[in-house]
């Protein structure tokens, strides 16, 4: 038996989120078009003939910690890159930036072993034009192992998952055999409902707004969720609602009908939306929400 703790790691959307819920065969990290979608590491247990495989998504490093939230959410990235069993580091086929070297050159101190994974390779028009790119990405470091891979496609996911048992230590299981996140169901809830409210607002507003559970209760196959939509100010709070309550409800709505799907159960959710001034700039706030402070 073998297990292991598999870091994924990457500048903003390059797809990372999507690798882990491909490989693990459902949504696990919430994804969106929008960059730094992710904020907390995420756990995906991948189980296997062979054994385990923890794989923890990060947020995607990035520049320019404006605010406290993208600091801690750069600590919470660039502290799970040690001491664990393998990085993969993700890219996006044709788009290496000068953020995606600033990830690299973080990686310099990592001691154990790094692959590289080129995703979004669908998007590619000829096997021509991949080749050239693997071998220049490939020559940048001395890496584990290179693999283009396509989330939306599942391309090559198997290939991957064989090159990460190959270099996993013996070892008993880190999570029960029926376990697939390492969360608990209110913090699903919450990112769902953060994921529909960020696919749903436009600009700037989703990087103003967090999700808190104040009450989870499970009743046979009932479940009765009450959340909160935190934002910064009342005109925010004013678009979040819509007119009449509108989006409120559309986003209450989609949330709720996955919910469902993934839990088999019925579900109650009620959303309230409320102000929190300049919580994304304030660690005490920040701690309140769930934010690991990195202290």
């Amino acid at each position: 038996m073998q297990s292991g703790i598999v870091t994924i790691i990457g500048r903003p959307n390059v797809g990372k989120s999507s690798i882990l819920n491909a490989l693990i065969g459902r949504k696990v990290s919430i994804v969106s078009h929008k960059p730094q979608t992710t904020r907390h590491r995420i756990q995906g247990v991948l189980h296997d003939d062979r054994g385990q495989i923890v794989f923890v998504d990060t947020p995607g490093l990035h520049r320019g910690e404006k605010k406290k939230l993208n600091k801690l959410m750069n600590q919470a990235a660039s502290g799970s890159i040690h001491d664990v069993d393998l990085v993969l580091f993700v890219v996006e086929a044709g788009a290496f930036r000068d953020e995606d070297q600033a990830v690299l050159d973080k990686l310099k101190d990592v001691a154990g072993p790094v692959a590289l994974l080129v995703n979004k390779i669908d998007q590619q028009k000829t096997r021509e034009q991949l080749l050239p790119e693997l071998a220049r990405l490939g020559a940048m470091r001395d890496f584990a192992f290179v693999i283009p891979v396509s989330a939306t496609k599942g391309s090559n996911l198997d290939a991957l998952v064989n090159e990460i048992f190959a270099r996993l230590p013996e070892g008993p299981e880190l999570y029960p055999p029926d376990m697939v996140t390492g969360y608990d169901h209110g913090f699903e809830a919450s990112e769902l409902i953060r994921e529909k409210l960020t696919r749903g607002l436009h600009q700037e507003l989703p990087y103003s707004l967090t999700v808190s559970i104040d009450s989870y209760e499970r009743e046979g196959r009932l479940r009765r969720i009450n959340a909160t939509i935190w934002v910064e100010r009342e005109g925010q709070k004013s678009i979040v609602i819509g007119e009449e309550g509108a989006n409120l409800k559309r986003v209450g709505t989609a949330a709720r009908r996955e919910l469902e799907q993934i839990t088999g159960d019925k579900v109650f959710l009620k959303l309230w939306c409320k102000v929190k001034e300049n919580w994304s700039d304030d660690l005490k706030a920040l701690r309140q929400l769930g934010f690991d402070s990195g202290e």
